[in-house]
């Protein structure tokens, strides 16, 4: 028997937790998150390569452009929907380290296919397709980390593992323009292009966009592989698992982690277009960044106040806010022949990326304890066997149902950006998709209220 496979694991026996359980967690947690920053930044490389396609001689139009920064969200998310059901199946140990070890595929593709000015557009289609690989691992994650932690420190837990992890997308926005402008690799890392701008030459290497993720994807797989555990309580088979799919909930919170992970995900995707299309003045690179670490950090504070407050409370006024974020947003917008004002666009979208974090970290919260409650109910009147047979199936169904509510949720990095670039598109403006997004805000504000924030709440959490 693998010495990394744990047959006895009681994390809410406080004795158990104190004696060795905390320390387990903590050591899974710590892999756990590296491995989910490198998935974020290889999954949104695309945000800050297309903005330097052109300039390094790619004729791709602005439509081409919006769709490879959407593409890796579309596939990041259908592939969370099977990678939710994949650490109960293969252990998350393993899958931890053959997943994190697939983002090779699209690091190492980038190197190649920019250094070619005659790679096709399909083949940058199929490359950010397989950067999508990214964001599959989110779901297999989040689903093998809530097994670790008991109930009271779920929050926590998962906002440690999310948020850090979240960070990738940052530290991509703001990594990938300095190690650009540089050859740090060397002859390995082949030559420069050429980028004309004001009548002035400048050299990039744009290649080490995807480069300079390869040792460290090597480093953290191999420390999955030999430093993490398969818990023996987590296996479960898709037949076991699937039983998510019938319960009401598994929908709504989808609906609602949509709003949250979906806007932070999606804003972090089309925002470095959506600034040089609306503010051409302005280098969309020296600011992306900062809306994904906000949001990153904001994550685990999200997950700390719905321990404390109640995940429901959170979520319900973090939504209002949300709302209020992308009005603002709106307002700050070139429009009628005026110019906008960058400095209040920037504020009003740091802001809004903060409340996608809490939000972020507030859904999470809610998930294990809707699905705990709902297993206790119906296990009234059972025996002792009966009552912890209730709590292992919340387990399973809650890692299951914060995989793919994940799944759904990441779609956003797809419709996001595709949709400002189709408002844009057909209105001249990205206006009509920052109305459609207040709008899907008020609804997840009464949703939530109606299911789990609200007097005599059906699951109040």
């Amino acid at each position: 028997m693998s010495r990394n496979l744990i047959i006895e694991w009681t994390p809410e026996d406080e004795a158990f937790w104190r004696r060795k359980g905390r320390n387990i967690a903590l050591q899974n947690l710590w892999i756990s998150i590296p491995a989910l920053t490198l998935a974020f930044a290889v999954w949104m490389v695309w945000s800050v390569v297309v903005v330097k396609l052109p300039a390094v001689g790619f004729k791709f139009s602005t439509n081409q452009l919006f769709w490879l920064a959407a593409l890796p969200g579309l596939f990041g998310a259908t592939l969370r929907i099977f990678y939710s059901f994949m650490v109960p199946i293969f252990g998350g140990r393993r899958w931890t380290a053959i997943s994190t070890a697939s983002l090779l595929l699209p690091a190492i593709g980038i190197y190649f296919a920019v250094q070619n000015l005659s790679t096709s557009y399909s083949t940058f289609v199929i490359l950010a397709l397989l950067s999508g690989f990214g964001g599959g691992n989110f779901a297999s994650s989040m689903a093998n980390i809530s097994f670790f932690f008991p109930r009271s420190k779920k929050g926590l837990g998962l906002g440690l593992n999310a948020g850090l992890g979240n960070l990738g997308v940052s530290l991509v926005q703001f990594v990938v323009p300095l190690v650009i402008s540089i050859g740090i690799f060397g002859a390995l890392g082949g030559g420069p292009q050429s980028v004309v701008q004001k009548g002035q030459t400048s050299h990039v290497w744009l290649q080490n966009a995807g480069l300079v993720w390869v040792p460290f994807i090597v480093v953290v797989s191999l420390a999955a592989w030999f430093g993490m555990h398969d818990l023996a309580e987590a296996e479960a088979s898709f037949a076991e698992q699937a039983v998510i799919f019938k319960r009401k909930h598994t929908w709504v919170m989808s609906f609602l982690y949509t709003g949250t992970f979906g806007s932070f995900i999606g804003y972090s995707a089309g925002m470095p277009l959506l600034i040089k299309s609306q503010f051409p003045g302005i280098n969309a690179l020296d600011y992306a960044w900062l809306g994904p670490l906000v949001g990153a950090l904001a994550r685990p504070i999200g997950g700390w106040l719905a321990d404390k407050l109640g995940g429901a409370r959170v979520t319900f006024w973090n939504f209002i806010l949300m709302a209020l974020g992308a009005l603002v947003v709106l307002v700050s917008l070139p429009h009628a022949h005026q110019g906008g004002n960058f400095i209040v666009f920037l504020w009003a979208f740091l802001i809004l990326f903060a409340t996608t974090g809490i939000g972020n970290g507030s859904t999470f919260r809610m998930i294990p304890v809707i699905f705990l409650t709902d297993r206790r109910r119906a296990a009234i009147g059972m025996d002792a066997a009966g009552q912890e047979q209730a709590r292992k199936d919340a387990n399973k169904e809650s890692a299951a149902a914060i995989g793919f509510i994940s799944a759904v949720a990441a779609y956003g990095a797809f419709y996001i950006p595709k949709t400002f670039g189709s408002s844009i598109s057909l209105t001249g403006g990205p206006q009509a998709a920052l109305y459609f997004f207040i709008a899907f805000y008020a609804m997840c504000t009464l949703l939530t209220w109606w299911q789990y924030s609200r007097k005599n709440a059906a699951v109040p959490c």
